[in-house]
């Protein structure tokens, strides 16, 4: 069994007809009850509910206080490698791409680290193509074993693995995995990733599920936001979400809402996500689950992820690069996508503090956590 089972139990079609015939009637009634299910999130998501937008953000304010107080985590992502072996069209680092390919040997990481350290992160997420004789487990492996003792908190997203390799990885020091399905609309899927191992809906679908076994303390899910109905995606992607906190209740979940950004290879969005859209999303998001994780990178820009800290957000990056040594070594190679708000650490640190928050470094101690 897998989600895969359930996934299977829905049509694309019905469900896209569902969120487009709510009502204001229809969102006044999911609002009104005390526990939100996944057919009020269908109503909470539909055109009916901007109406409704200032209801809902100041609900998910109260819920995200409650559950999470004053706080922001601070995390930042660490490039290791642009190699890769998918044609994925939205891509920067796509194979079709005629770009310098380069990965980072020990000295490069630690370089890197000693970067980051210094501007305090004890979050990192390692980032790497889809490469899996370049990176695969054993680079991975062995660069969270040379870099565990800076950090609290090792995160990856990375080509999916089978289940073994994430527990070769949960026992070398990882913490959590980001998978976004990009899109759960199978056709749209297969129309945006032609060749490589990621073209494979199926295993990408169930890379969670194999987390989940494997027993990695926290699993981060989304869709990217422009390859089809932003509205139809993160039903599935709460759908997701939902089956995964039943199924393996002692892991952790995040959500993140990354929209098309400027890149090597150009495809446009399909449909477009306005601001408001993605405020309305996060908050339907809150108002659905108290608990989860809502993570925002710096593909958006200032003024939105200043205004949006207060409406539901938990985690945030800040001064991230998305190419191989884009902080120190190599600050001149391809960047994976353009970011949009490039302020530093710094800066991000008394956005927060002026906004009454403050910045966490970590979500956890390495006392709780044992590696092998």
């Amino acid at each position: 069994m897998s989600f895969k089972s359930t996934f299977d139990t829905y049509d694309w079609d019905t469900v896209e007809k569902e969120i487009y015939s709510y009502t204001a009637q229809d969102v006044r009634h999911a609002l009104d009850k005390e526990k939100i299910d996944l057919e009020d999130f269908k109503a909470l998501i539909s055109p009916a509910g901007k109406g409704f937008l200032e209801e809902m953000a100041q609900r998910s304010h109260a819920l995200t206080k409650k559950r999470f107080g004053n706080t922001i985590q601070m995390y930042i992502p660490m490039y290791l490698s642009n190699e890769c072996q998918n044609i994925c069209t939205y891509c920067g680092f796509s194979m079709t791409n005629k770009i310098p390919r380069r990965t980072l040997n020990d000295e490069e990481i630690l370089k890197e680290v000693a970067f980051l350290k210094s501007k305090g992160y004890d979050h990192i997420l390692l980032v790497t193509g889809e490469a899996n004789k370049t990176v695969g487990v054993s680079y991975l492996k062995h660069a969270i074993e040379l870099i565990r003792e800076h950090f609290s908190n090792i995160s990856i997203e990375v080509q999916p693995l089978d289940q073994e390799e994430y527990e070769q990885l949960v026992s070398a020091g990882l913490y959590a995995v980001l998978v976004y399905q990009e899109t759960y609309h199978e056709a749209t899927y297969k129309t945006h990733h032609p060749k490589g191992r990621k073209s494979n809906f199926d295993y990408r679908l169930d890379t969670p599920d194999r987390l989940g076994k494997a027993g990695i303390h926290k699993i981060g899910i989304g869709a990217l936001f422009g390859l089809e109905d932003w509205r139809v995606d993160s039903f599935y992607t709460a759908l997701h979400l939902k089956y995964l906190q039943k199924t393996y209740w002692q892991t952790k979940y995040s959500i993140s809402f990354p929209r098309l950004r400027p890149h090597q290879g150009e495809v446009q969005p399909k449909v477009e996500m306005t601001d408001a859209d993605l405020v309305q999303l996060i908050c339907a998001y809150r108002l659905l689950d108290e608990d989860v994780e809502l993570s925002m990178s710096t593909r958006e820009s200032e003024c939105f992820r200043n205004n949006i800290i207060s409406l539901g957000i938990t985690s945030i990056s800040a001064q991230s690069k998305t190419n191989p040594g884009g902080y120190v070594v190599d600050p001149q190679s391809l960047e994976q996508f353009e970011i949009s708000d490039e302020r530093d650490t710094d800066e991000i640190k008394q956005m927060i503090e002026s906004k009454g928050y403050q910045a966490v470094w970590k979500d956890w101690d390495k006392s709780y956590f044992k590696t092998v």
